[in-house]
């Protein structure tokens, strides 16, 4: 396995845990950039079978697709620089940022900031639905009564997104094979 791989998944990624704010859905984004922009590893339909995948599964989405991306380019050794790059810089950041914000948290300038960062973390998952959206739904009605009976489901229905997301798999099994 090329050193140099490696050393350029776990940066890509070192990249998305460092710079993503908010956590696992804001990074996804920003893994886009690095990973179909970037460095043209996936193509935007590859993308969103991994986004699709990491949905499915419990715990938090930018490690899961990670490990998956990094397996894919890379066998195992590749799983676990994807993995640590997402991890550990932001872990790191983490704790020193926590010794700040528990002293500091009641500051008006902390909390001014976080005001104004919050609808920043929601324009990026907009962003990211409109930038995914040409690649998997748009002009086919049929993914686009999945997408709308999806988020009827989630939001209304309040089914949990891993059934919604395994419902469609099974969907997509008989209907699209």
């Amino acid at each position: 396995m090329p050193i140099g791989l490696l050393w350029r998944i776990f940066i890509a990624f070192a990249k998305v845990g460092v710079f993503a704010y908010g956590g696992g859905p804001s990074m996804i984004p920003v893994m886009k950039q690095e990973v179909v922009e970037g460095h043209s590893w996936l193509t935007d339909e590859e993308f969103v079978d991994a986004l699709a995948l990491g949905n499915a599964l419990p715990g938090p989405i930018a490690t899961k697709m990670s490990a998956y991306i990094g397996f894919k380019l890379a066998g195992w050794a590749g799983a676990v620089m994807g993995l640590l790059g997402t991890v550990a810089p932001s872990a790191l950041a983490m704790l020193a940022l926590a010794v700040l914000f528990l002293h500091y948290k009641d500051h008006p300038a902390v909390i001014g900031s976080l005001k104004a960062v919050r609808p920043a973390v929601v324009a990026l998952l907009v962003w990211t639905v409109y930038d995914i959206w040409p690649s998997t739904v748009h002009k086919r009605l049929d993914s686009l009564a999945i997408a709308i009976a999806s988020f009827v489901a989630i939001t209304w229905l309040k089914i949990h997104p891993a059934l919604v997301i395994a419902a469609a798999a099974i969907l997509g099994v008989a209907v699209y094979r």
